[in-house]
């Protein structure tokens, strides 16, 4: 199915978001679907892409699927959680905390998109995806800082293509601890949007868990706006996703800023996980710290593309990036593409990519004091994980449970 004939196929605009959805059908109209001539989508299997198309677009008419939260972890007594659906107002029966609000009807209009027009993604198609069919927004306000941590769980429903958005503001000196899990099913889609506006010395420390299953499909765009010494976390694992896409996108808009980006991929039969970062300083003294690793398996294949622009402004920046892969199978691949654009010349920026396999003596290490391959094989591995796991906020761990997410 081309884009023109799965726009015909969705709902009529309606809602908080028609303007939005009439605005992201026109732009999708006119773009068609991406193709090989763009360095974004160069390595990506298109063909999986326009299967997302084939699916029916969630309806309200569309039972709504609660099936598996009873075998959620539950959550700690500390925090709060939010389950997200398309339709349903996720705040229903549930009480915020103080500091902690929904943003008014005034300040969702002046809030929406601005964060996607600072880091200059507003007309990519993953947004104008989820902006064509996204019915709802998940909108807050954090002034606080002795907050509950929150975590937001979106399940993404079965034999359908769903989108949910988040717009989450941060005033200053707020702090969060955020955990965002999204569950995927077979033959399932899911496309979320989550905005990020960190005031001045506001503190974010995020948590991204997205499990999926099966053939399910999922793109996941983050588009964070800091300003002056703020501090932002983000901590993404993906797994399970025949076809899945992260897309963290920041701008430290006056310098000053710290960012730290983590991330995991474990990518295994036929999967094909990306992620595609963008860091830009648009003032000076601000910070980076970027680990990714990937495990690639079978005949999968995992793809990094992780672009850092200083600008002239950005003097005295401080940026490093580092990709770590193993590769597991002769089948699987790996693709990483660190990129550096730096135009600012009082700067201390480095970038390294490695990709490797397990270290033999290590492994002949632990089978010569009688421990198993296999066994020996799913420690070393469940160790190089175990580094960024440890720090998802909440307690992150209780859903990815390692020994499903590292099988020999």
């Amino acid at each position: 199915m081309s884009a023109p004939e799965w726009l015909v196929s969705l709902p009529a605009p309606y809602g908080v978001l028609e303007s939005v959805q009439r605005r992201g059908r026109q732009y999708l109209a006119s773009l068609g679907l991406p193709d090989f001539a763009e360095e974004s989508w160069r390595l990506c299997d298109l063909a999986r892409l326009e299967a997302l198309l084939k699916l029916p677009v969630s309806s309200q008419q569309t039972d709504v699927h609660d099936y598996g939260q009873d075998k959620w972890p539950r959550p700690q007594s500390e925090s709060l959680r939010v389950v997200l659906d398309p339709f349903r107002d996720p705040l229903e029966s549930i009480s915020l905390p103080n500091g902690i609000t929904p943003l008014t009807s005034e300040e969702l209009e002046q809030t929406l998109g601005h964060t996607l027009d600072v880091c200059e993604c507003n007309a990519t198609w993953p947004i104008a995806i989820n902006h064509a069919c996204a019915m709802n927004v998940l909108a807050l306000k954090v002034d606080g800082s002795d907050l509950p941590p929150l975590e937001l769980v979106i399940n993404a429903r079965p034999s359908e293509l769903s989108a949910t958005r988040v717009v989450l503001v941060l005033e200053e000196n707020a702090r969060l601890d955020l955990l965002q899990v999204v569950l995927g099913s077979r033959h399932s889609a899911h496309s979320h949007l989550l905005e990020i506006h960190l005031g001045q010395e506001a503190s974010l420390n995020h948590g991204w868990v997205a499990l999926g299953g099966g053939d399910a499909s999922l793109m996941a765009h983050l588009a964070v706006e800091q300003e002056t010494r703020s501090n932002y976390e983000l901590t993404s694992v993906q797994q399970g996703w025949l076809f899945g896409r992260l897309e963290p996108r920041l701008v430290q808009v006056n310098g000053q800023a710290k960012t730290v980006l983590r991330g995991l991929q474990i990518a295994s039969k036929s999967e094909q996980l990306a992620t595609h970062s963008f860091v830009r300083f648009d003032g000076p003294e601000g910070d980076l710290d970027q680990l990714q690793k990937a495990v690639a398996s079978d005949s999968s294949h995992s793809i990094f593309n992780g672009a850092i622009d200083v600008p002239r402004a950005a003097q005295r920046t401080n940026a490093a990036q580092l990709s770590r892969n193993l590769l597991l199978s002769g089948r699987a691949r790996i693709d990483t593409k660190p990129e550096l654009q730096i135009v600012a010349d009082d700067v201390r920026c480095a970038h390294g990519a490695t990709v490797s396999q397990l270290q033999q003596d290590e492994l002949f290490y632990m089978r010569s004091r009688g421990i198993s391959s296999d066994r020996s094989m799913k420690l070393l591995l469940q160790g190089y994980c175990q580094e960024i796991i440890k720090c998802l906020p909440i307690n992150g761990e209780r859903w990815t449970l390692l020994d499903q997410l590292v099988s020999v």
